[in-house]
């Protein structure tokens, strides 16, 4: 770790290259066009535990967002408004393009989607869970634990938006928005790292392929980021 000061006018990103809620950030920075620099944050190696970082985030999570002296330390605050932390930040500072549709009963079903992603999948199955299920119940348990967070999360998401028929081009619609920020990287963990069968969850698999064409999306992708191993 290193200084936590960002470069004057330029946000800085504190992001670990295969954390999904880093990717989120990475997306919705990418759709704003937001030049920010970016921060490795080593998990394996304990770096979130470094005296630097805990100023940023007492939690211990990446990412972190640094911009303009404003430290956010959750991608739910970073992507648009953490209920608990930070309203509306990058809708506020970067309004264009965004994130929300006007239409309520749109915007709330975006909320839904991404509430399912960060409260009901992502924290089920991050580092620390999967560490202590395994050092507590065995090697080997922590795989079968992960498909069936994902499995039930992914059949919530699959039910609800077929049964708002909402789906377009993205998940609520046309346009990208906060649902596809939050669907996008747990949809590719669950691909790339945990082999679920997509082949049960067709809207899903349908959006994935969009996603992966999205230039925004492409730049985020883990294996793209600097602090990704030269083997992925």
């Amino acid at each position: 770790m290193a200084e936590v000061e960002a470069t004057p006018g330029r946000p800085r990103l504190y992001s670990y290259w295969r954390s999904s809620c880093s990717h989120r950030a990475r997306i919705a920075l990418n759709l704003k066009g937001v030049d920010y620099e970016y921060k490795a944050v080593n998990l394996l190696k304990g770096e979130q535990s470094d005296p630097e970082f805990l100023k940023l985030n007492p939690m211990k999570f990446v990412p972190a967002l640094v911009d303009d002296g404003a430290v956010i330390g959750d991608s739910y605050a970073i992507a648009l408004a953490s209920i608990e932390i930070l309203a509306f930040y990058l809708e506020d500072k970067y309004p264009d393009p965004p994130l929300l549709p006007q239409d309520p009963k749109r915007k709330a079903l975006n909320h839904q989607i991404a509430n399912i992603v960060s409260s009901g999948i992502q924290p089920l199955h991050n580092l620390s869970v999967l560490r202590f299920i395994e050092q507590k119940i065995g090697a080997g348990e922590s795989v079968l634990w992960t498909q069936q967070q994902i499995e039930r999360g992914f059949t919530a998401i699959e039910n609800l938006i077929q049964l708002k028929d909402c789906a377009g081009k993205y998940a609520t619609g046309d346009e990208v928005q906060l649902a596809d920020v939050f669907l996008a990287p747990q949809i590719y963990a669950a691909i790339e790292r945990t082999k679920i069968d997509m082949s049960n969850y067709p809207t899903l698999a349908r959006l994935h392929a969009e996603y992966m064409a999205h230039p925004a999306f492409q730049a985020a992708l883990p294996a793209k980021q600097p602090d990704a191993p030269s083997s992925t």
